[in-house]
């Protein structure tokens, strides 16, 4: 190792550690001296550049002015390779500290757009775009126009960039994920041109594969977040046709597709492939997840049609691949208009002649019998026989195709019920035979997975079966080595599968034995997937013979715990590395640097960009949670467990944000998709209204923490619509029908919470067409026959609904549309009898007036007229405050009536109750007297009530409503100092400084 490199690798760790105690560096010689070195060999270079991160990672940049001197002359130098050697560093500096550099984002923007044009200085495209990338989830609106005006220039750099280094090119090409992720209306200017680039890169079979799936990504995410666009620019046909001839085009010649590979293990591999990457993960996928079916429909069955009447295998193979991950995201279109016609076209496909189609063929079986229920099973009497046919024909050898025969048949019989019966024979001796005869522990697996499947359709209809079906388990479940491991783990799933399905009278002899199992097997085998089998089968138990578990809960409820806390499988994600892995010197010595740095005690959280846990560990906590609730079903017990599911999200969102990486996010995604259909599902059919109140109440705290990202699933926003208006569970017998009510009215008032939150976390034209369903159930309990209680929660759940409006996207023409029918409901609640109610109504109208704002400006008059009115005769005082806020909103827009409102409403000064209310009070006048000439109508209106405001001053808590008054006071003393200075004279001589402190500082 050369000795320079030396020197900064050793000294790098120390200054990591205590850059704090940097104070004291000479700066301006230190970057002259890292100016000369960086000149130095290219793994120096890196090593330097990094060792500047650090140090302004840990101070800001302006605390190194010399530093900022030598990026702006080294990026702007005539020589490109000074060019190439700032950006470099600019790149390492601001990938490690990008927010406090966000004063000089403008400048550093037009540095940008200049180096954009550098096309013969590839280096400096690269290290431009990597900093264009960390600066992007940093921009605001001032840098908009800016961002919007590179784009042109970043596409044609990366066309460079791509003749040059095509691996520099595939990480550039992530500026276009952060861009739309980020900031997406930058981009939408752009679409075409950037879906052109991406379709041309992802086309062209000369460039590698990461990079061609790098671009085709690119498409598909910005089909998920502008999906409407890309149909309105007329981009959805020129995708088709340019990635149906990559969806289905053969193999090299002696190859296979990695989908169609033989293994050992049966599994094919996960190869970054552009052919696997559209057809089965992004952008056919995406399209239906996130387009109208009708309009993709039509421009895609031509194509599918074409290929499926091909000559060529691989064009009947593409097709059928298409049609499968259609069946998801277009699952009602297929179901109602196309189901029988796709499914003889997919049962003919497992008669072709080609291996390659049957396999498709088998894999959208699957995928429709996974999402087109229940109108597939309706077909069985067609499709299991052919299935049990297929089947006994197939050559054991081809693991990997009998992997598929199974998924289909496993995915299509789970459904039937009792339907299976008189397949029942044929399968269990298709099963038992694979158990017992053949070697391969591969199928022995799948023969044990699809017996569980039978098991959840035939249930007791199985017992003739159940003794020979445990006699093979035995002797897997006892395994004990690793060959086996993955035969073991799916034993005890289709033990516990057994025991909830087969009768309590025929599976109770063998619980105890089965607890006794699971914790041999957890006190010898370390395995999160086995440890995660053990507490399902425990759970399942609990369903049969829960004394069973009574002498062992101790035991059981250790292991769960300590998974649940345990932080194996978590591991650190370090914001820096020594060396770039492209670093093509030879790492002689680098042993005697880890060692080196093992020898340090001390780890700076700082320099931990994030946490990565293996997804088997995050499988184990879930699993444990739901085994918990199940073995333990004392509500509260229960409750907890629900709540710890949504703190889970709740951490993992925190996680995202704090360090918004793709890993983290798609963690996040995964566990919504596994967390909130349990919410939903438990909501659904649970008894107990307790659990069903903590379920519901976990589930809000979510939407509130996580927002959009709980809508990331399509189907989600109808799901949780849906069961919050078809209300609680299944519902209990109560001893005491009064509790109940309370029981029943408390429930009601955990579901209300949730529409608001709908409201608030997706665009409000997504939210319409629910909200709309619910609306009808909230109003019918605003009517005067109706309790107090639901009264106030229809009221006030309308208020929230629009308050939460007030801030979405396309907020203000909803609640337009609604105001015809709230505003009457809202005017009645207002002359309601009880005061919460009237609270409520008012707050309601208030909200309304914000989020309709121009559109309902006409009624303006008459709801201040109900409110003067109101102010006349209202004797609580909460409802006197919240009316005097809800006023100061109206008056906004139509300040005409100012001269006979404001004095009434001075006189109720200060608040009495409702404190949260002086910000909105004192916004308004404030705002107004910016906009108006001194000595206009407000100011001589406030002049008459000058004696109260300076001491209301000092009843506010809030410092930003006590900076608002002072704004206000600090007109009045410029323009009205005298009657001011009356008014202040009562005022202790503390006071007045701290008054007049207050409003100089305004």
């Amino acid at each position: 190792m050369p000795l320079t490199q030396m020197k900064f690798e050793f000294v790098w760790p120390h200054i990591a550690i205590h850059t704090s105690e940097m104070s004291s560096v000479n700066e301006p010689d230190f970057c002259a001296y890292v100016y000369v070195s960086l000149f130095c060999r290219h793994t120096v270079q890196h090593s330097l550049s990094q060792l500047c991160a650090v140090m302004v990672k840990h101070e800001t940049p302006d605390r190194w002015p010399a530093l900022l001197q030598l990026l702006n002359q080294s990026t702007k130098s005539s020589n490109p390779h000074d060019r190439q050697i700032g950006l470099m560093l600019l790149n390492k500096v601001m990938e490690s500290n990008p927010e406090p550099f966000k004063p000089h984002y403008c400048q550093l923007l037009q540095l940008f757009s200049t180096v954009l044009q550098d096309h013969n200085n590839p280096t400096a495209l690269y290290y431009c775009i990597l900093t264009l990338t960390a600066i992007t989830a940093y921009t605001g609106t001032e840098e908009m126009n800016q961002m919007r005006s590179i784009i042109p220039s970043l596409i044609v750099a990366l066309k460079y960039l791509i003749k040059a280094d095509q691996n520099q090119a595939s990480e550039a090409m992530e500026v276009f994920n952060e861009l739309m992720e980020s900031e997406v209306s930058i981009i939408v200017p752009h679409i075409a041109d950037i879906v052109r680039f991406c379709l041309e890169v992802g086309s062209d079979t000369a460039l590698s594969d990461s990079l061609r799936v790098k671009a085709l990504s690119c498409i598909a995410f910005l089909i998920k977040l502008k999906s409407k666009a890309v149909l309105k620019q007329k981009l959805l046909n020129p995708i088709l046709q340019a990635i149906f001839p990559v969806l289905v085009a053969a193999p090299p010649p002696g190859e296979q597709d990695p989908e169609d590979e033989e293994d050992d293990s049966g599994d094919g591999s996960d190869n970054d492939n552009p052919k696997h990457c559209a057809a089965q993960v992004v952008i056919i996928d995406t399209m239906a997840l996130h387009m109208p079916p009708e309009k993709l429909f039509q421009q895609l069955m031509p194509l599918t049609q074409a290929c499926l009447a091909s000559e060529n295998p691989y064009q009947r193979k593409g097709a059928l691949m298409c049609l499968a991950v259609l069946a998801e995201g277009c699952a009602d279109h297929i179901r109602t208009k196309m189901l029988s016609s796709v499914l003889q076209t997919v049962c003919q496909s497992l008669s072709d002649s080609n291996q390659v189609v049957r396999s498709a063929g088998l894999f959208a079986l699957g995928q429709f019998s996974e999402h087109l229920q229940p109108e597939v099973s309706k077909y069985c009497t067609e499709i299991m026989p052919l299935l049990l046919g297929y089947l006994s024909s197939l050559n054991q050898a081809k693991v990997g195709h009998v992997t598929k025969a199974f998924y289909a048949l496993e995915n299509f019989m789970e459904n039937l019920g009792a339907d299976i019966e008189p397949y029942l024979p044929t399968l269990m001796e298709t099963m038992l035979s694979a158990l017992n005869n053949t070697e391969n522990l591969k199928i022995k697996e799948l023969a044990v997975s699809a017996i569980g499947a039978i098991a959840n359709a035939a249930k007791e209809l199985l017992v003739p079966y159940f003794p020979p079906v445990i006699e093979s388990l035995k002797g897997f479940l006892t395994a004990t080595t690793e060959e086996m491991r993955s035969l073991q783990t799916q034993s005890l799933d289709t033990l516990s599968v057994l025991a909830r399905t087969i009768g309590k009278d025929v599976f109770s002899p063998l619980a105890a034995e089965c607890v006794r199992l699971g914790l041999n097997l957890t006190d010898t085998i370390d395995d999160p997937d086995l440890r995660r089998c053990t507490y399902s089968l425990y759970s399942a138990v609990s369903t049969v013979s829960p004394d069973c578990l009574t002498p062992h809960l101790t035991a059981i409820t250790t292991v769960m715990l300590l998974a649940l806390k345990s932080n194996e499988g978590i591991t650190e994600d370090k914001t820096f590395v020594l060396l770039d892995d492209d670093d093509d010197d030879d790492n002689e010595g680098e042993k005697d640097v880890d060692d080196f740095l093992e020898d340090d005690t001390e780890t700076d959280v700082h320099d931990v960009a994030g946490f990565s846990v293996e997804n088997a560990y995050i499988d184990e906590k879930e699993d444990a949670c739901d085994a918990l609730g199940e073995i333990f079903p004392h509500e509260d017990v229960r409750r907890a467990a629900f709540g710890a599911m949504g703190q889970f999200c709740r951490a993992q969102h925190q996680v995202w944000k704090e360090n918004p990486t793709e890993a983290n996010h798609q963690a996040l995604l995964k566990l919504l998709d596994v967390v909130l259909p349990c919410f939903v599902e438990t909501v659904r059919k649970e008894h107990e209204r307790q659990v069903v109140m903590g379920v519901l109440e976990t589930m809000n705290s979510v939407i509130k923490s996580c927002k959009e990202e709980v809508f990331k699933n399509p189907s989600r926003l109808k799901e949780i619509s849906y069961v919050i208006r078809d209300g609680g569970g299944g519902g209990d017998e109560a001893d005491d029908e009064e509790q109940q009510a309370e029981y029943d009215a408390m429930l009601q008032e955990f579901a209300g919470e949730g529409i608001p939150l709908l409201a608030s976390s997706v665009p409000a034209d997504n939210f319409a067409p629910f909200l709309n369903d619910l609306l009808p159930l909230i109003m019918s309990k605003a009517k005067s026959s109706c309790t107090v209680a639901d009264r106030s929660f229809s009221v006030g759940t309308i208020g929230e609904i629009l308050h939460a409006l007030v801030s979405v996207s396309g907020g203000r023409g909803v609640a337009g549309r609604l105001s015809n029918r709230l505003l009457p409901v809202l005017v009645a609640g207002v002359r309601d009898s009880d005061p919460e109610v009237r609270n409520n109504s008012v707050f309601g109208l208030g909200c309304l007036a914000q989020a309709a704002g121009p559109i309902i400006v006409s009624d303006f008059p008459m709801m201040l007229s109900v409110f003067s009115n109101m102010l006349t005769k209202e004797s609580d005082l909460r409802v006197i405050d919240n009316l005097c806020a809800q006023v100061y909103l109206l008056l906004s827009p139509i300040t005409r009536y100012a001269q006979q409102v404001v004095p009434a409403l001075v006189a109720r000064l200060p608040l009495k109750e409702d404190m949260e209310e002086n910000k909105t009070v004192f916004s308004f006048p404030a705002q107004y007297s910016h906009q108006h000439a001194a000595g206009t109508l407000l100011l001589v209106i406030y002049l008459q009530c000058l004696s109260v405001i300076p001491q209301l001053f000092f009843c506010l808590s809030s410092t930003e409503t006590q900076n608002t008054l002072a704004m206000l006071m600090k007109e009045f003393a410029q323009h009205h100092s005298a009657d001011f200075q009356a008014a202040v004279t009562s005022l202790p001589g503390e006071q007045k400084a701290k008054l007049s402190a207050a409003i100089s500082a305004s």
